[in-house]
């Protein structure tokens, strides 16, 4: 047989041949550029049509970005330029008008001498972030305060900032700094104390209003743990926060009061009307991010709760801010919520803008994270109290984290959305950086017929804050994917 077989076969190779590419065609660009451009001849007539569409939308902008003018103190003396360099009838971006004006984008009308005060707060605020964004990993904590450390060390310095203010900042995130070796766990603590020394920063005054304020919490964890073993979990925390708003209502004024009397100490007070800009937006936003998170938890679980009080209170709550314009509530908070306040009562119209703001975003978040634990398999839930936990502890150890996890995606969605929804707070006369400060600046005769600039300018920032938001969510999206390693 073997024989016969040879016999039969008439070219057996005995070497390989060499390696060669493949063919240009599927290779390289040429082959995705076949499949994803060129593939029918549909996807041919789109790809040539969307080359054209570029190309007129290059051409027709390209000279105006080319031809853009920095240094002018008018849009007249801008076009004087343009023609001069470029051409009679050809057109420039005026990029002076930022160079002028960027402090009002950046910080609306407040005071320049105090300027170092929201630079040190926005600095501070990453130094805040960083045990909760990063938890636990001593490198990324660290890198974050060494930035934070170079940027205020530039920017104080730039900003005028007393050289008491200016040591006691770098002494501060430096102390941090050494925290994030020894015990990062513990920067949380500056996390929690951060709201109070932020908007003592901003808004100024004595510095025991933000300190008695923060008592008000103390007064509420207070009651909420003297009361569990006698009342209950939940009778238990509605105690405590009624207590803690009568603190707020008619307790802190007099302490503050008392406080200051025997220690004075305090900065230059700084009115909300002076606020605007990015200032008000990330004032706004941030605030509203941070308190919404924990309250659209609570909100979710509400709704799932047995109890029919907490899950009626829950669920109306959450259907009728989601059911009311935003707008609809920032003009109760400019116009109503004063009408239901004690009489004489000053409550600044940015907290009550950012309370209502917080609120709005709390339901869409309960939603979001009810999705969340709505995915959750029932096995989660029995094996939690196979393990002999309470509700609470397997919502804290089993149930929620695995809930959050699914929901990132749509949490971070929420949060950029409530970023950007801060350009609303134009409609109840504050200076959002999109309307309010730019038709101030438009305004002015210097400018006056500008356009393009002062929108491409505050959509970009807009852009390069959300954008990062969403890369966050992308990179702990992959941290927290261990399912399937």
């Amino acid at each position: 047989m073997s024989e016969t077989h040879a016999q039969t076969v008439l070219f057996v190779r005995d070497t390989m041949l060499p390696p060669v590419d493949p063919p240009i065609a599927e290779r390289g660009a040429v082959k995705w550029m076949r499949e994803n451009l060129f593939s029918t001849p549909l996807n041919i007539a789109l790809t040539l049509l969307g080359v054209l569409i570029v190309w007129w939308l290059v051409s027709a902008s390209l000279p105006w970005w080319l031809n853009s003018v920095w240094n002018a103190s008018s849009l007249s003396q801008c076009r004087e330029i343009v023609a001069a360099t470029a051409g009679e009838g050809a057109s420039g971006a005026c990029w002076a008008m930022i160079r002028e004006r960027w402090h009002q984008f950046i910080f609306g009308f407040y005071p320049a001498s105090e300027w170092w005060r929201p630079v040190l707060a926005f600095g501070l605020l990453f130094a805040a972030l960083a045990p909760v964004l990063f938890a636990g990993q001593k490198r990324n904590q660290s890198l974050i305060l060494l930035a934070v450390l170079a940027y205020l060390l530039v920017t104080l310095y730039l900003a005028g900032a007393p050289g008491t203010a200016f040591l006691l900042s770098l002494l501060l995130v430096a102390g941090l700094l050494v925290g994030a070796q020894l015990a990062p766990g513990k920067l949380l603590w500056f996390t929690l104390a951060f709201p109070a020394l932020c908007f003592w920063l901003l808004w100024g005054g004595s510095v025991w209003s933000p300190i008695v304020a923060m008592a008000g919490f103390g007064v509420l964890y207070a009651v909420f743990r003297v009361g569990t073993p006698f009342i209950g979990l939940v009778p238990a925390a509605g105690a405590g926060v009624v207590a803690a708003v009568l603190w707020w209502l008619y307790l802190d004024k007099p302490v503050v009061d008392a406080l200051q009397a025997a220690l004075p100490f305090g900065i230059q007070s700084v009115r909300s009307d002076l606020f605007g800009g990015f200032l008000l937006a990330i004032v706004i936003g941030v605030t509203g991010i941070a308190f919404s998170l924990p309250i659209g938890i609570l909100l979710a679980l509400g709704r799932q709760s047995d109890m029919l009080i907490v899950k009626t209170l829950s669920v109306g709550f959450i259907e009728f801010i989601r059911g009311v314009p935003l707008i609809t509530l920032l003009f109760t908070a400019s116009l109503l919520l004063q009408y239901f306040l004690p009489p004489g009562t000053n409550f600044d119209i940015i907290l009550r803008v950012i309370i209502l703001v917080t609120f709005f975003a709390a339901a869409y978040l309960a939603e979001v994270i009810r999705g969340g634990l709505a995915a959750l398999p029932r096995g989660q839930y029995e094996a939690a109290d196979a393990l002999g936990l309470d509700y609470w502890q397997a919502q804290r150890l089993v149930i929620l984290p695995q809930a959050l996890k699914i929901s990132i995606p749509s949490i971070v969605s929420t949060f950029i959305g409530l970023f950007k929804d801060t350009t609303l707070v134009a409609f109840v006369g504050l200076m959002d950086p999109l309307k309010g400060v730019t038709q101030i600046v438009r305004a002015d005769i210097n400018w006056k017929g500008i356009y393009w600039e002062p929108y491409i300018f505050v959509g970009t920032i807009f852009f390069l804050i959300c954008f990062g938001m969403s890369r966050y969510s992308m990179y702990l999206e992959r941290k927290l994917k261990t399912d399937h390693r």
